[in-house]
């Protein structure tokens, strides 16, 4: 039986316009409109597992902003801490890669959104922390400004002070950072950091973003040498992440891994054929907090963390919509014809 848990995301909702199939902006005339964000695939990822996903944010208040206040009614996602103000909205252009071309996001409008131009006290966060268990946040959302950042700061102190526990996904963006971007952001994550109960993160992140050195090659080793001397110096009682192999016939590799209490524990590796990439790492974030909130074994929180991140990439949209029954299946069947 789920214990339902009562999880928020602070983070921007984003307008997603997808180029139909794998035709450039430069070739398209269409473009499929859905909406995204981390805190919205999380919340809604939750929210499929049995939780109560909250979004904490600020939505234009006009038509779009009445669009993405449906969607996520319909994902979810309950909107109690959503507020309405300003006219604007970020936006992202996907271009689907096709073999040997990658995948392409465009950002628009970002920094102009009402997300990121909310006035400083907009948000009761001391009445939310009393509300929830819960709360998630990014580093893209860390990337914004100084007054998002500083009300990302301030939620997630008053939740700490309130027994609720941080779950913090390092989701570094260069183009978001901009030049000497490493450099800028290592403070903020630092203080984050020191706040935080789980955290999503990998050596790629100790080495660039904390400016850590490794003595080994390979990801692995690299790993098992520098978390564990995160986890100590910020006191962090667990993290979490993922390495992924894009393999010769573009297929996908992904294996996950979690260091709780002074031990390391990693899932097996997962192959499979990529529909849409987007959003893949916030599914293995919400099977990572949906693990601990149900009290699953360490094995099973990151087998099933890394199912759910399989399975958001045979979905088209950002958000995982997969069911606990669907992942554990992922987790044990292999490939199957039709489901009847």
């Amino acid at each position: 039986m789920i214990m339902s848990k009562k999880i928020a995301a602070f983070g921007e909702v984003m307008l997603r316009l997808q180029v139909p199939g794998y035709e450039l902006l430069t070739q398209a005339h269409t473009l499929h409109y859905s909406f995204s964000g981390t805190g919205v695939n999380v919340t809604g990822a939750l929210a499929k597992l049995g939780h109560k996903g909250y979004l904490v944010s600020t939505l234009p208040d006009n038509p779009i902003g009445d669009a993405a206040y449906s969607y996520l009614q319909r994902l979810g996602i309950t909107t109690t801490f959503i507020k309405r103000n300003g006219n604007e909205i970020g936006m992202y252009f996907l271009e689907n890669g096709f073999g040997a071309r990658s995948s392409r996001v465009t950002y628009s409008n970002r920094q102009e959104s009402s997300f990121n131009t909310a006035p400083k006290d907009i948000y009761p966060f001391q009445k939310m922390a009393e509300e929830i268990d819960v709360v998630h946040f990014c580093g893209i959302t860390l990337a914004m400004n100084r007054s998002v950042r500083q009300q990302m700061k301030a939620f997630a102190k008053a939740v700490k002070a309130n027994g609720g526990t941080v779950v913090f996904d390092c989701n570094y963006r260069p183009s978001l950072w901009g030049e000497n971007g490493y450099e800028k952001a290592k403070p903020h994550y630092e203080e984050i950091l020191q706040l935080a109960d789980f955290v999503m993160m990998n050596e790629k992140d100790a080495m660039f973003i904390l400016e850590m050195k490794a003595e080994k090659n390979e990801r692995t080793e690299q790993v098992k040498e520098l978390i564990p001397i995160i986890a100590e110096k910020y006191k962090i009682p667990l993290i979490a992440g993922t390495h992924r192999t894009v393999n010769q016939d573009q297929t996908h590799s992904l294996r996950g891994f979690m260091y709780k209490n002074k031990t390391f524990t990693f899932s097996k590796k997962r192959s499979f054929s990529v529909l849409d990439r987007i959003g893949s790492g916030d599914a293995f974030s919400s099977g990572i907090i949906h693990g601990e909130m149900e009290g699953f074994s360490p094995e099973e929180t990151v087998a099933f963390a890394t199912a759910a991140g399989m399975l958001a990439h045979t979905v088209v949209g950002d958000t995982p919509v997969s069911t606990e029954k669907e992942i554990f299946r992922a987790m044990t069947e292999t490939l199957s014809d039709v489901e009847r």
